[in-house]
């Protein structure tokens, strides 16, 4: 089958996680990735373990499992971008790709002749997608930006923990993730308008714009009150109930949307009262009595086990679920069902479990062809084949230490 997006070259020049969680949709996708990494350590989530996949020998430092997670499907080339011959292996890789990826500090890449102004007279119709912390322009612009650092200062923190605890950040670098979902959309838009246009064009993305743009209904809240929004531990701010609560042997979710389905619920808890009565019957009035019918609602949905809540529940159309481990999740039937595990050989056919895409495609379904490189895996290849250097010109590049 064809994939997607066959034919389009990427070079990314990202670290961590947000440019290579953009670069490895593209390459799910279809898209010739190449990734650029320093000689000798290579992305810096290389080394953020344990756990890790591989261990370091000779030629390669450990694998952690974090550089896993964000980097499969990519082809790796070791280039030292400090010597002006390494400058110019990218700018020849550029001007045979179609996008580029970087999550530099503001004017980072501008000493090697990198910048978006300098390269774009290389390849005019590339498309330039810059990662940041703050954004190119701004009094914050100089800064370098963080997942955690952003999630407190772009307010999830602030959301985020309970009522009388200290904020808490989530437990995975969803800034991160989500910069590189929205990067990825936007890399696509602009692959699109240019086959309208003949252009290329810079992509200005900051870690810091990406949280307050999805802080979502609570920034709403917010602009809608002039307040700050209180932090509901696992409760929501706008919905009652909407949380969870301790069963017998666990604990459950529970997601009621509407008046009906509270309801429902109450007639299978055995408690009709509180579907009548005027301080719950309706979603507003149980958000601004939430005080005094969860601690009604725990008592009686402690009193059951979670299998029990869960299948009373959705038999009558009530959306819960188990609040399960990632032990549980991994063996979770659905999720075994969707094939959101796969094995991917490395470099020696040796097969390593990744977390799959969610994207399904039915004409043009995504890859899984091999794991994660290591660093410069494919340096010779990229030199001969992409760049269709002559041997002396790769002998030279190795021996000087400039491409390893």
């Amino acid at each position: 089958m064809s994939e997607a997006l066959k034919g389009i070259k990427v070079i990314d020049l990202s670290r961590i996680l947000a440019g290579p969680w953009a670069s490895q949709m593209l390459a799910d996708m279809g898209a010739e990735v190449i990734k650029v990494e320093r000689p000798k350590t290579g992305d810096d989530t290389r080394h953020w373990g344990p756990p890790f996949i591989k261990t370091a020998n000779n030629q390669q430092p450990a694998q952690a499992a974090y550089y896993h997670c964000a980097n499969r499907n990519k082809q790796s080339i070791a280039i030292d971008i400090t010597q002006p011959e390494g400058q110019q292996v990218i700018k020849d890789m550029i001007a045979k790709a179609d996008v580029l990826i970087e999550n530099y500090k503001v004017g980072g890449l501008e000493k090697y002749g990198l910048s978006y102004q300098q390269v774009k007279l290389l390849n005019p119709q590339l498309i330039y997608c810059s990662i940041t912390g703050f954004g190119q322009q701004g009094p914050y612009a100089h800064k370098a930006g963080y997942d955690a650092m952003i999630q407190g200062e772009g307010g999830l923190m602030s959301l985020t923990g309970t009522t009388d605890g200290e904020p808490m950040k989530v437990g995975v670098a969803v800034v991160d993730v989500m910069t590189g979902l929205y990067s990825a959309n936007a890399i696509l838009a602009a692959l699109l308008a240019k086959t309208h246009t003949g252009k290329g064009q810079h992509i200005d993305i900051a870690l810091l714009d990406v949280q307050v743009a999805t802080l979502a209904n609570q920034g709403m809240n917010y602009l809608a009150t002039g307040q700050n929004p209180e932090r509901f531990g696992n409760g929501h701010p706008n919905i009652v109930p909407y949380q969870t609560f301790a069963t017998q042997d666990g604990s459950l979710i529970l997601a009621v949307g509407n008046d009906l389905q509270f309801k429902k619920f109450c007639q299978a808890a055995q408690c009709h009262e509180l579907a009548s009565n005027t301080l719950f019957k309706t979603n507003q009035q149980r958000v601004e009595n939430r005080a005094a019918l969860i601690p009604i609602l725990a008592s009686i949905i402690a009193k059951h086990t979670t299998d029990y809540w869960v299948a009373t529940l959705e038999a009558i159309a009530v959306p819960c679920g188990p609040v399960n481990t990632l032990a549980q999740v991994f063996n979770h039937p659905q999720v075994q069902h969707r094939n959101m595990v796969r094995q991917l050989p490395d470099e020696n056919g040796e097969l390593i479990n990744t977390i799959a895409s969610p994207i399904n495609l039915s004409e043009t379904p995504l890859q899984y062809k091999h794991a994660a490189p290591n660093i410069g895996q494919h340096s010779e290849q990229i030199l001969t084949q992409f760049l269709q250097y002559n041997e002396e010109q790769v002998a030279t590049l190795l021996e000087n230490d400039t491409v390893a």
